[in-house]
């Protein structure tokens, strides 16, 4: 029983980290996940189902809560709104029609190790081809769009949805900041969605969940105060230019997981 406690936090840790610092959240779990059942035996796949929906909860509240004002003012910018649907759109898209190709996707650690290496490419592509200095008032449907489908590129474990998006934005001319705000504010419906279309298999009967929910209380909290420090200090690093700092971490955590895994066969 306190296994599945230490679980819960280390995972809760992971995603609050990982879920807003462009180095993956959704890889990272497979990463941790495999090496606490490789090493600790701690979870199995139905609890890891859950597990994700609960975390992944808690940082949609770090969204809420450190973009508050961004949602209040977002209620009458009718066309902010309209650029986070288009960009929304082809996530959601993939998501209902190839759900099941990217559930088989989340088993594999040594996908997610080369996965991470593409996410340095695009943290270090999106830096180097910055062009310009737009805010989100002069963000065009084709910028939103091509945000969008880097967000959808981003479903695959190990490619990170804030660090592809954030670097989208940039190389299509917004500021840092404000690619970094357009990135969380797309993040919402995102990561909402993919948190109903899991909950529908539980709902459904697809899936099924016997175990405590005290583990899964407690990651939820962990992943949310976390989360809450995490997205905050990822906006002064965007600001500061730093972004290259987890394009590297990338490169080193991306090697390291695939030649452990080449190591294992």
């Amino acid at each position: 029983m306190e296994l599945e406690y230490i679980h819960a936090v280390i995972l809760g840790i992971v995603q609050g980290i990982a879920e807003f610092l462009p180095i993956s959240s959704s890889g990272h779990l497979v990463i941790a996940d495999a090496l606490l059942k490789e090493y600790a035996g701690t979870s199995t796949p139905e609890e890891s189902a859950t597990m994700g929906i609960a975390l992944h909860f808690g940082t949609l509240m770090s969204i809420l809560v450190v973009y508050r004002k961004d949602l209040v003012a977002l209620l009458s910018n009718y066309r902010l709104m309209f650029l986070i649907v288009c960009a929304t759109i082809p996530v959601g898209l993939v998501g209902v029609f190839f759900k099941d190709y990217v559930d088989a996707a989340f088993g594999s650690p040594i996908l997610t190790g080369a996965a991470l290496l593409l996410t340095a490419a695009f943290l270090m592509a999106g830096r180097a081809l910055k062009k310009s200095d737009d805010e989100l008032s002069a963000m065009t449907r084709r910028t939103a769009m091509v945000i969008g489908i880097f967000q959808t590129i981003a479903i695959i474990p190990g490619v990170s949805r804030s660090g592809s998006t954030i670097a989208a934005g940039m190389a299509c001319g917004l500021n840092r900041e404000h690619a970094t705000r357009f990135s969380f504010l797309i993040a919402i419906p995102a990561i909402g969605g993919a948190s109903v279309m899991e909950l529908k298999d539980f709902v459904t009967g697809e899936a099924t969940f016997h175990g405590s929910p005290w583990p899964l209380i407690l990651g939820t909290v962990v992943s949310f105060v976390v989360g809450v420090f995490a997205l905050r200090w990822l906006i002064k690093m965007v600001v500061a230019d730093r972004l290259h700092f987890f394009a590297a971490y990338c490169v080193i955590a991306g090697l390291a997981t695939v030649l452990w895994q080449l190591s294992l066969r």
